[in-house]
């Protein structure tokens, strides 16, 4: 089960330090898009400012000017004598009260009958922009220069009778209006800074945020723990896969390609496909349910068998995928005998060890006794033993890593006083295979150690082992009976499973198990036969010519 700390700080790798970290860049771009935006906004809302209020002042003006070309005492007053009399009356009180610059009411030869400076009345109307409402009757809004300085104004043909006697001009300075929208953008702009000055204060608090996501790691920082990861991950011995909570790959090694799928195409075509699609005999469906993670199972995927560990992933007490990791049985096995060696040749060191204390203690005895004749007697017998069964192996077992396999079994055994005998006609000459050996040495120690173990309880005057091993054939044969106690015929049945075992105590069924199946690897069987000697008769056989299965 993996977990994965909240917020926990973590070690930075030594990548090229940058001038400018990831939250001081994130605010200076953020804010520089915030600048962008603001000014791109503040121009086109001041032009759209500047546009609408010439437009609203035109439709005013306008406005305006229709209603005093409309009203009948302006048209009347045309025909009097004096008619700016009459009609700049009219006007004054109209122009104050609706804060026009000046409304002008001129004839057809454009001479003023009103105007906001009495003096001007009664000249000519300036601007040049009259005609097309005498001449042609149109209602516009115009902008030119006139008595009183450029302007925004409206021109109204004045009818009777469907003639045109006459023009009305309301208008507004191009002063007051720029005036008017500097009032307006002001405000504008004063609220576009504030809408930039909050966009950094979110800038900064965004940039701090993705920071503290981040663990406080620059982008140069990331990408590389992101190339050390793929590194470390490809380049493992180990296959590793992973999966999401909705059972989608996520990651996938190019061992782990190489042990499931045969090593066929790239991984990344696999990344993103639901793990039951691409791998049904996976366990991590399983494990996405359960929650729970399984060590070392054997499982079998073509024909590759692998050791495989398996467990969730949790992110702040979230289970967020599942993760499992693969290797070769084939290593572990290789490890696992060569461990097995080292044991039994200890085993063989500490038999003969014990064996060489106790013969020192007797003779030590015997010196002490003054013994002296007693000594030399023992000392021959010993001698004498000691040379024939080297002299035996030596003669009739030609692999020296065998016949020191013997020779201390034999010596462990004369320490556990049980008596081991080989047949005379044994033999083992032929030139062995490394699957060969490794299969013989595993198989012949584990089942010698099986059977003192078994003639262990026996009365000691028949606790006696015998082997018999011959190369004549085709077949390289061993055999190992012992005086036991035997077995009974459930458990014979169970015997070479895995984990099965008839003693008591933890760790045990594997000897037996890792015996057969390296004698099987090799080519040959392990069996059981008829003990003559009452007990259990283990029978390894082994073709000369090796085919590894």
């Amino acid at each position: 089960m993996i977990h994965f700390p909240k917020n926990e700080n973590q070690k930075r790798t030594e990548t090229p330090k940058n001038r400018w970290n990831l939250k001081m860049k994130m605010v200076l771009l953020i804010g520089f898009l915030i600048i962008t935006v603001v000014a791109v906004t503040g121009v086109f809302l001041n032009y759209f400012v500047t546009d609408t209020l010439k437009g609203q002042l035109g439709e005013q003006a306008l406005a305006l000017a229709e209603s005093v070309a409309l009203n009948p005492e302006i048209a009347e007053a045309f025909h009097e004598p004096d008619p700016a009399f009459v009609i700049q009356p009219l006007i004054s009180p109209l122009q104050k009260a609706t804060d026009a610059e000046f409304i002008v009411v001129g004839n057809r030869e454009e001479i003023r009958y009103s105007h906001p400076a009495p003096e001007k009345i009664g000249q000519k109307m300036v601007g040049e922009d009259n005609e097309q409402a005498l001449v042609f009757g149109n209602s516009y809004v115009s902008e030119a220069t006139g008595s009183l300085g450029s302007s925004l104004r409206a021109k109204v043909p004045i009818y009777e009778e469907g003639d045109i006697i006459g023009v009305v001009s309301v208008g507004f300075l191009a002063t007051d209006i720029q005036t008017l929208i500097k009032a307006y953008n002001q405000e504008l702009w004063l609220m576009l800074l504030l809408i930039a000055a909050a966009g950094f204060l979110a800038a900064i608090g965004i940039a701090s945020y993705i920071k503290r996501l981040l663990h406080g790691l620059e982008p140069e920082e990331i990408a590389h723990l992101l190339f050390q990861k793929e590194t470390i991950l490809q380049s493992t011995h180990e296959g590793i896969i992973a999966v999401d909570a909705t059972g989608r790959i996520t990651l996938l090694n190019q061992m782990a390609k190489r042990l499931l799928f045969g090593g066929n195409g790239p991984a990344e075509k696999l990344i993103g496909e639901p793990i039951a699609k691409a791998f049904p005999d996976s366990e991590l469906p399983d494990i996405l349910k359960s929650a729970e993670s399984r060590f070392d199972k054997e499982r079998m995927y073509g024909r590759t068998s692998v050791y495989v560990n398996s467990g969730p992933i949790y992110v702040e007490g979230e289970l967020v995928g599942a993760v499992s990791t693969f290797r070769y049985k084939t290593e572990i096995d290789k490890l696992t005998k060569e461990l097995s060696r080292v044991t039994q040749y200890a085993q063989a060191l500490r038999a003969q060890t014990h064996e060489f204390s106790n013969k020192l203690y007797t003779i030590s005895g015997l010196l002490h006794l003054n013994k002296k004749e007693e000594v030399l007697e023992f000392l021959q017998l010993e001698r004498h033993t000691q040379q024939e069964w080297t002299r035996y192996l030596v003669d009739k077992v030609r692999d020296p890593l065998i016949s020191g396999l013997l020779l201390g079994k034999f010596h462990q055994a004369n320490e556990q006083h049980v008596a081991i005998t080989i047949e005379p006609e044994s033999r083992l000459i032929a030139e062995l295979t490394a699957p060969q050996q490794q299969a013989i040495l595993t198989a012949l120690g584990s089942l010698l150690d099986n059977a003192l173990e078994a003639v262990r309880t026996a009365p000691s005057h028949i606790r006696q082992i015998s082997l018999y091993f011959t190369d004549v054939g085709e077949d390289l044969l061993f055999e190992i009976d012992d005086s036991g106690s035997g077995l009974a015929d459930a458990d014979a049945g169970r015997l070479f499973d895995k984990g099965y075992s008839i003693k008591m105590g933890r760790d045990r069924g594997y000897g037996l198990y890792t015996a057969h199946r390296l004698v099987e690897t090799a080519g040959g069987d392990l069996h059981l036969e008829e003990s003559e000697l009452g007990g259990t008769c283990f029978v390894i056989s082994l073709p000369k010519e090796a085919n590894q299965r």
